[in-house]
């Protein structure tokens, strides 16, 4: 992971910033929690979001700078301080918010737009500033008056200037680098009324990148649930595992030197088992490989995607397999669902087996098993029937590298704890009730 330069670094020993020593830690609310919606209506907003989601990737020339999550966490910005949110996304970099002045065609958000004229600590980066060569989300501005931000998105792009300001993350604080965003072109609804993103992924412009720190984990509650308990995410001293359930820790594959997918955090993922059968399906199918020039495809896991997606021929091997093991307890899918399997919702709990997902060694160590529970790949559709949430890379109008790459989507991390070591190269999942910590 590049690491962020001495200007951008927050040291415990500072005098001036209080973040990194205790650690970030924050709430992240689901968006369809505050909306009091049904489970029906849940469900088919995520489907539609995978699908969207998976559909415009194909409009771009990498997987990059994914949008539509689906979690959400408030935060302060600026002295005085003013109110925003953020969704939080493993899959891009870039810390942003819409400013004041965002010319038409800006997406409408819950809060006012930042407005940096009444902040006292922001800050311009100069085209000239190191911070403006940290990224591919960063170039200087025509007239080289000012550090440009231009990114794009599966559902649009945005565009800025780059500056320093103060963040505010409950009690502690931090001065990091962002883009202050006054024009944008992103799809209705994409970031569900939240002021912009908070990237956590591998890049120098990250959250954990400018903290200085090593480590950050989460833990997402169920979607379902009848109680709405806000998820967590915590970042430097504040995340780590807890209690003594134990954990299956995970070697990170080394991302390949294309700054496009730089970002994102590839996993050996090296096979899976349905209940006491495992797929015939090769592992070279999830490896990380170039499938084009510049392109590259493998396994990863990403907290901005609703469900997971299998390459092909994995997702042909899942549905056989569970169409033998279910039998004639499968039911037909409800219509225009996308859906291909299902029960009666009451036999769900009953009948669907676990998956395993087989991750390798990644060169080195002992290779380790993630039990994934009927309830993180099967979700109530309506009030009869349940489906299987797990989607094929190779839909329709899915192209290079999308169609080759197998995504692990947040609702299969539901109720994990998944902490994310980079000091040591190291991803954990560790089965938690997220509802409680």
């Amino acid at each position: 992971m590049a690491r962020p330069l001495l200007w951008l670094a927050l040291l415990c020993a500072s005098l001036t910033f209080t973040a990194t020593c205790a650690g970030i830690r924050l709430e992240l609310i689901h968006v369809d929690a505050r909306a009091n919606r049904t489970v029906a209506e849940r469900m088919r907003r995520a489907t539609e979001r995978t699908h969207r989601r998976l559909a415009s990737m194909g409009e771009v020339t990498a997987p990059v700078r994914w949008v539509e999550t689906q979690y959400i966490a408030e935060y302060l910005i600026g002295d005085p301080p003013q109110r925003a949110e953020a969704i939080i996304d493993t899959g891009s970099n870039l810390i942003w918010t819409q400013c004041a002045g965002c010319r038409p065609g800006c997406f409408s958000q819950n809060l006012s737009f930042y407005d940096p004229s009444r902040s006292r600590t922001v800050q311009p980066v100069a085209c000239n500033a190191t911070a403006c060569a940290l990224g591919s989300e960063t170039l200087c501005s025509r007239n080289r008056s000012a550090c440009d931000v231009l990114t794009g998105y599966g559902a649009g792009a945005i565009a800025g200037v780059l500056g320093t300001e103060v963040f505010t993350f409950g009690s502690q604080n931090a001065s990091l680098a962002f883009g202050c965003v006054t024009a944008s072109r992103l799809t209705k609804g994409s970031l569900d009324g939240a002021s912009g993103i908070i990237g956590l992924g591998r890049g120098a412009l990250s959250l954990v990148s400018q903290l200085g720190d090593t480590k950050f984990s989460y833990c997402l509650t169920p979607y379902f649930s009848d109680a709405v308990n806000a998820s967590r995410l915590f970042v430097g001293a504040s995340a780590g595992l807890s209690g003594n359930t134990p954990a299956a820790s995970v070697p990170f594959v080394k991302n390949p030197s294309d700054d496009l997918f730089g970002t994102f955090y590839f996993l050996p993922l090296a096979g899976i088992t349905v209940g006491k059968a495992k797929l015939d399906v090769p592992a070279a199918a999830f490896d990380l490989r170039q499938v084009a020039p510049g392109q590259w495809a493998g396994t990863l896991i990403d907290s901005g995607s609703p469900f997971t997606s299998l390459v092909d021929v994995a997702y042909q091997a899942l549905k056989a397999e569970l169409v033998r093991q279910l039998g004639a307890s499968l039911v037909p899918p409800p219509a225009r669902s996308g859906l291909d399997l299902c029960v009666a919702q009451g036999d769900a709990g009953k009948l669907v087996p676990p998956l395993v997902l087989h991750f390798g060694s990644g060169g080195g160590g002992a290779s380790s098993d993630v039990v994934v529970p009927a309830e993180n790949y099967w979700a109530p559709v309506d009030d009869t029937t349940a489906c299987m949430v797990v989607f094929n890379s190779a839909g329709p109008n899915a192209t290079l590298p999308i169609n080759e790459t197998t995504i692990i989507g947040n609702y299969m991390q539901q109720n994990m704890h998944l902490l994310y070591d980079l000091g040591n190269g190291v991803l954990s999942f560790q089965p938690a009730d997220c509802s409680a910590m």
